[in-house]
């Protein structure tokens, strides 16, 4: 078992489908890691190397700080990235340019971000607020019979 960030990730399993234990990693970002890593779509979590697990483990300790991927990663052996002052030929697409992995947010960040909102739903008095503070069912969902997930979940600070 590999213990990542507070999570076990069982060695019998696929990577990509592992780090769908953290909490705010869904299955289009744990495809982005495995690619960014370099780790294979079948490897298994007991298969990785174990720089491949040091890289995993210290990209999702803080995302925002780790390089870039590499721009010309599927080149060939024989290719030669062009002069930095030249034109690039490779189409760029709106935002592009941008990581789309450096704004991962998960386990306690995500969950401290979620609380807040709540609370600031609580604190403005919205309809959305006032449902989250009586426990009850906040988008819309029918409350004369199977209210009892959201009264579940939304128990915790009900008096508030």
């Amino acid at each position: 078992m590999v213990f990542i960030l507070g999570v076990n990730l069982p060695d019998r399993k696929v990577a990509r489908y592992a780090l769908l234990a953290f909490y705010g990693i869904g299955q289009h970002t744990a495809k982005r890691i495995c690619a960014r890593l370099n780790i294979h779509d079948t490897a298994r979590v007991g298969s990785l190397t174990s720089q491949q697990i040091t890289g995993l483990a210290s990209f999702l300790s803080s995302p925002a700080t780790t390089p870039p991927p590499p721009r010309y990663a599927l080149a060939g052996p024989n290719f030669v990235p062009p002069p930095p002052n030249s034109v690039s030929t490779i189409p760029l697409r709106g935002k592009a340019q941008e990581d789309p992995l450096r704004s991962v947010r998960i386990e306690a960040e995500l969950r401290r971000e979620v609380r807040e909102n709540i609370a600031h739903q609580k604190m403005i008095g919205s309809y959305v607020g006032r449902r989250h503070a009586m426990g009850l069912p906040v988008r819309g969902q029918n409350t004369r019979n199977n209210a009892l997930t959201a009264k579940k979940l939304n128990r915790v600070s009900r008096y508030a």
